[in-house]
């Protein structure tokens, strides 16, 4: 059915595009009169047609029918001006004079404040991701995406999947926000990465440090928050069809989209489709336990996926309101790398190498559905924001039935089964009580109802519920200094049920009679608990340098895994046992940023000092179940400190040079692991780009050419089993243009993409296949083609 769908969907979304072939492109310049600078920000309006003018005063409006307009230009400090257009074939560019306006003004009065300049004025660490910068820099997934924000990397699982990390944290110490739900599916494992369809998206904000305040547990390492689109212009209708195809993994992806208003009703929708095979490594073997994996043409077998994706929004807007509501839904296949799996894969009788396309066993499937609603309400002086959620994520992981210890052979392939039903409702207001306060005041609560299903056991079936109220105030001390102070309170149970083996293990008792029993693996157990946020932050602004300080006391909610897990995860092939006696971690964390700015340059530095109560971890030890390794989640003290550095350049007018370095130090003050650092902290690493910026090149309507060439040091600062990884040092290379194949309508772009020039083979201390010695993909070169209409 959702082929159908799909097939459906593209055809109409490249019908569409078609019929704009027989309309036309209006485009244009507005300038000053005065002395012909470019008026950017102008408003050029005719009926059902609208737009603004760019920053080089340029403006386009898309598919217009053959006729004559009449257009009103208008530009704050100028007199409106109109003009009359005949919409024809060959239509030529317009341009557009505005005069000063001739009133005299006493007193002008400026309320607005531009997006940087509000950033700068709040004491977070934040970094903003525009749709520029997705489109430049997309990759397999939406974190391998970001992994070029310095702060930002990824634990990846192949080439289809992928987790964050922000400053060596990940799982669920990174808070994933999508329209103002977060993101809640499996994310505590290893192996699972986020349902989330990166294309469409047009901005994000990520925070680096703990954000509880604002979202509650899992916030405790940092957020990152997709926000809502902006809202269409009216009477509007604009679409595109992106084309993906990649040469390693042998890719191919299509992504449609489109977005449409009238007067208050809006609506978009996209689907995307990708399907990918085996991806390459520059490797002809894995050493894995001291055995010896060949791999076929250098193929990591059975790691081949495909992702299906479709979502739809309906909005309505007016005076004093904003709502919309989107339906989305992510599904997935993918084939995990057959020996990873364990050793059980030397005695398979699959041929994992008769198709680089083929999904083996062992294998996952994941559906995750989400609906949200995000309402705005103006009421007098205060700005009222719901947001509603529900999301379903029902995730299958299958696997040879093969006998373990007692275990039978199981009845089919369906080793663990989990259908995770999240509900969640945040409510915020904000009000000024004086033009020196900002007052916000809020409420998130969220409800959980995890089930499991399959033959082998992990984690037990559990409800969640939390609830947090919260209040801050953004105190404007003068223009130039702000001082932001917040409060926070949450409760939490969990609820874990209880579980029994489905097969009967042997028990020796101490009367030296034998008994065969279904072990029990959980119990009925509820756990309360309740923990208090705070942060007081001050940033100031001193013409061209902003400094900011920020002190915060974080939490996070043990998991179900943390607290009651009790099974063999053959993923990593480990006995994992959770611990009832848990608490909340506590982390408290000072950031410091400075960033300056000149009209070539810019430079930055945002260091951080952080400190963990009561961290939790898995430890190895030296205890075993069936002969397989008892890993205990237990706690311990923790510091850590480290931070970012970056600089930009303008050498000349045509060229951009950017560096960046990440680092990150920690280390146990107590426990088991004491003196030892973290699991999977990345390595100091620098990223440096060069981006040149061609005025025309043949055909290409301004081509760039972008070389990233990343530095990374040797990892020896591991906590066991972890393994030291060598450094290594990579160089990507971009071609992005637009191209006028259609003379009446919005430019096509393009982007060429060459990934590892050489080839290197190296491994990435935060690669989920790292642990079994899997280097990173070889070479890699894709073309992404985006059509608009």
């Amino acid at each position: 059915m959702f082929y159908k769908i799909l097939g459906i969907w593209l055809f109409f979304g490249l019908y569409s595009m078609v019929l704009a072939q027989n309309t036309y492109q209006i485009k244009g310049v507005v300038l000053h009169a005065k002395d012909l600078s470019p008026a950017q920000g102008a408003t050029i309006v005719s009926k059902n047609l609208y737009a603004v003018s760019m920053e080089d005063g340029a403006f386009t409006i898309n598919n217009v029918s053959e006729g004559t307009y009449t257009f009103t230009v208008s530009h704050i400090g100028c007199q409106p001006a109109t003009m009359s257009v005949a919409v024809q074939q060959n239509i030529k560019e317009i341009k557009v004079f505005l005069l000063e306006a001739a009133t005299e003004l006493e007193e002008v009065k400026v309320n607005g404040k531009t997006k940087n300049r509000e950033a700068k004025e709040v004491p977070i660490v934040t970094q903003t991701v525009s749709k520029e910068f997705l489109e430049q820099n997309r990759e397999n997934t939406l974190m391998q995406t970001l992994s070029k924000i310095a702060g930002v990397s990824t634990i990846n699982i192949g080439s289809g999947q992928s987790k964050p990390v922000i400053r060596g944290l990940g799982f669920n110490r990174v808070a994933v926000v999508q329209n103002g739900i977060k993101h809640e599916a499996q994310q505590w494992g290893n192996d699972h990465g986020l349902e989330i369809d990166q294309h469409g998206i047009e901005n994000i904000r990520i925070i680096k440090g703990p954000a509880s305040l604002l979202y509650g547990s899992d916030a405790i390492a940092g957020v990152v928050d997709i926000q809502p689109n902006k809202t269409p212009l009216p009477n509007s209708f604009n679409g595109e069809v992106n084309i993906l195809g990649e040469s390693n993994n042998d890719l191919l992806g299509v992504s449609t989209g489109i977005t449409a208003r009238k007067d208050k009703w809006f609506y978009r929708g996209r689907l995307t489709y990708r399907d990918y095979g085996d991806y390459k490594v520059p490797a002809d073997r894995i050493n894995y336990e001291n055995y010896i994996f060949e791999l076929h043409e250098n193929n990591l077998r059975n790691t081949a996926g495909y992702e299906a994706d479709a979502s739809l929004g309906i909005g309505f807007v007016s005076e004093g309101i904003k709502s919309e509501t989107v339906f989305s839904n992510v599904n997935a296949k993918n084939g995990f790398f057959a020996n990873a799996h364990g050793l059980e894969v030397r005695t398979s009788s699959i041929d994992y190498d008769s198709s680089n396309r083929d999904i083996d066993l062992p294998y996952h499937k994941v559906n995750h559905f989400k609906i949200t609603n995000n309402t705005v309400l103006s009421a007098g002086a205060h700005i009222l924001n719901i947001d509603l959620g529900y999301q379903n994520n029902n995730r299958e992981e299958h696997s040879e039935p093969v006998p373990h210890g007692y275990m039978p052979t199981p009845p089919d392939t369906k080793e663990r089964l989990f259908i995770k039903n999240t509900y969640s409702l945040n409510f915020r207001d904000t009000f000024k009580p004086t033009d020196q306060h900002n007052l916000v005041l809020g409420l998130n609560t969220e409800y959980q109802n995890n089930n499991i299903g399959g033959w082998g056991f992990l984690i037990p079936e559990y409800n969640r519920f939390t609830a947090g109220v919260f209040g801050y105030n953004q105190f404007k001390v003068n223009s130039n200094l702000h001082v932001l102070a917040g409060l926070r309170y949450d409760i939490g149970r969990v609820d874990t049920k209880a579980h029994y083996d489905w097969y009967p293990s042997t028990v020796n008792n101490d009367d030296g009679s034998t008994s065969y029993i279904h072990l029990q693996r959980s119990k009925n157990k509820t756990l309360d608990f309740g923990s208090l946020s705070a942060s007081l932050g001050l940033s100031y602004i001193q013409n061209k340098t902003s400094y900011k300080i920020n002190i915060g006391r974080s939490f996070r909610m043990p998991l179900a895994n943390e607290l009651a897990s009790d099974g063999v995860n053959y993923h990593m092939y480990r006995f994992e046992q959770g611990n009832l006696d848990l608490d909340p971690e506590i982390s408290y964390q000072l950031d410091l940023s400075v960033d300056h700015a000149e009209e070539t340059f810019s430079v930055g530095v945002s260091p951080f000092v952080n400190f963990f109560q009561n961290y939790i971890y898995l430890n190895p030890t030296s205890s075993y179940f069936e002969t397989i390794q008892i890993y205990e989640y237990t706690q311990a003290k923790v510091f850590r400190m480290g931070g970012e550095f970056n600089a930009s350049a303008s050498i000349f007018k045509n060229l951009q040079l950017d560096a960046s370095v990440e680092y990150v130090y920690s280390r146990q003050q107590s426990g088991p692991k004491e003196g030892f650092t973290l699991p999977f902290s990345p390595p100091l690493s620098a990223l440096l780009s060069a981006k040149y910026q061609f005025n025309k090149l043949l055909f290409f309507e301004k081509p760039q050419l972008i070389a990233d060439f990343r530095i990374t040091a040797d990892q020896e600062d591991i906590v066991p089993p972890e393994e030291k990884t060598d450094g290594y040092q990579v160089l990507n290379m971009s071609f992005l243009s637009k191209l006028n194949a259609f003379s009446n309508n919005a430019p096509l772009e393009m982007r060429i993409k060459l990934n590892n020039v050489f080839n290197t083979k190296y491994f990435n201390h935060t690669s989920f296949y790292r642990l079994i010695d899997v280097p990173e993909a070889g070479r890699n070169i894709s073309l992404s083609l985006t059509v608009p209409f």
